[in-house]
Parts: structure tokens; sequence; C-alpha cells
């Protein structure tokens, strides 16, 4: 784990697993997983099924802009750009 990793894994609920780093999101009916790749430095958004079985990659204009600024605070937190997470895949 590096640095990066280690400051973002203190937001509240972010964990790290290999070179990257994963949060859950459930609000109302709508579940993500939202997974920050240090390597490309980039920010990922899955939408996960009611039963947690499947989980799809979403463009982020399908992600509630709450979310969103959530995600660009935590890392600008962890001291890593927030506009990582506008990046294009």
């Amino acid at each position: 784990m590096t640095a990066v990793l280690d400051r973002l894994a203190e937001q509240d609920g972010w964990r790290v697993e290999n070179a990257a780093a994963r949060v859950h999101y459930d609000g109302g009916s709508d579940r993500y997983s939202i997974e920050y790749y240090e390597p490309s430095e980039c920010v990922v958004y899955w939408k996960v099924s009611p039963d947690g079985d499947i989980a799809v990659p979403v463009g982020r204009d399908t992600v509630p802009t709450p979310l969103r600024e959530r995600i660009r605070q935590d890392l600008a937190t962890a001291d890593i750009d927030p506009d990582v997470e506008r990046r294009s895949l």
C-alpha cells in the first residue's frame, strides 16, 4: 500500500485492495461501488444490482451529483487531485 492509498483509506468507508481503493454507497434504491485506481489515477463508478450479485460500470453522468461531490471531497482530503474524478476512461 502506498501513502496515497493509506490517506484515502482513512476516509469514511474506503478500503484498499492492492493498487486500488474502494468505497460503497447505498442511496435509496441505488447502490454503487466506487473505485480509485492509483496507477492510472482514475475513478470508476459501478452500479450494483439490488441483490449485490452483479456490478456494471456506469458513466459519470448517471451518478447522482451529491455522490460525485463526496468522492471529489474524499480525494481532496487524501491529497489526491479531485479532478481525477472527472477523467474519461
